[in-house]
């Protein structure tokens, strides 16, 4: 499928199911969500996979997560997720699993994020994050790649813990690195009128190689491990 751009009903279409997030809206718009949504997003996730993997000489697995929300546990019962989320992410070590570390695209009415990292390092990557941070040479790497995001106006999220893990000194000179268990960056839009052309493409893909060290350095870091949900909302 060729993709030029979202069709102006797709942010449109977001904006009414925030509004009407029930399945009687749902279901009386269905040709809507298939014309403005699934197939869009399909095209879209095709389109950015095969440049990815162009740029970056990689296999590159693209996941275009559900509209249907799991609220199975959830206290919020609403039905739909009212934002498109695709994830891209590096083939594994094994050449089928997908990588702990991607890239993230988010819309939603009013707002679209770019983004990548791994958002959730698992009990055995978090060893091997934190071995490699504490290394002076891949830690000052790291550590060179999150200041010169922070420098560009990239959002990085802050570390989850307050204080440094145990075996490390508490004054240890990358200890915000250490203090983490994940990592992403994010470059994010207010004006989404953009997204109805080729420049959503173009958009897209600056960011995610601005981004690819990053991915870069975790992928290497982390090593072979269970493949990680790329897309929590929370770190959006």
């Amino acid at each position: 499928m060729t993709f030029a751009g979202f069709p102006p009903e797709t942010t449109a279409f977001l904006g009414e199911l925030k509004a009407n997030n029930d399945r009687s809206w749902f279901e009386a718009h269905r040709e809507i969500y298939e014309r403005a949504f699934r197939q869009p997003a399909e095209a879209f996730s095709a389109t950015i996979a095969a440049e990815l993997e162009a740029a970056l000489g990689q296999s590159i697995k693209a996941k275009v997560f559900r509209i249907h929300r799991d609220v199975r546990f959830a206290k919020d019962k609403s039905p739909y997720n009212a934002h498109l989320h695709v994830a891209f992410a590096p083939a594994g070590a094994n050449g089928r699993d997908a990588a702990p570390g991607g890239f993230y695209f988010g819309l939603e009415p009013g707002r679209l994020h770019l983004g990548a990292g791994a958002f959730d390092f698992g009990a055995a990557g978090i060893d091997r994050y934190r071995s490699a941070v504490a290394d002076d040479t891949t830690g000052a790497e790291l550590e060179a790649l999150s200041a010169s995001l922070t420098a560009d106006d990239y959002r990085v999220d802050e570390p989850e813990l307050k204080r440094t893990p145990a075996p490390h000194a508490v004054d240890h000179p990358r200890a915000h690195l250490l203090r983490r268990r994940s990592l992403s960056a994010w470059r994010e839009r207010s004006d989404t009128s953009f997204v109805t052309s080729p420049a959503v493409i173009a958009e897209t893909l600056q960011v995610f190689q601005r981004l690819a060290p990053l991915v870069a350095w975790l992928n290497e870091s982390l090593g072979p491990s269970p493949p990680i949900a790329l897309g929590g909302t929370s770190r959006a």
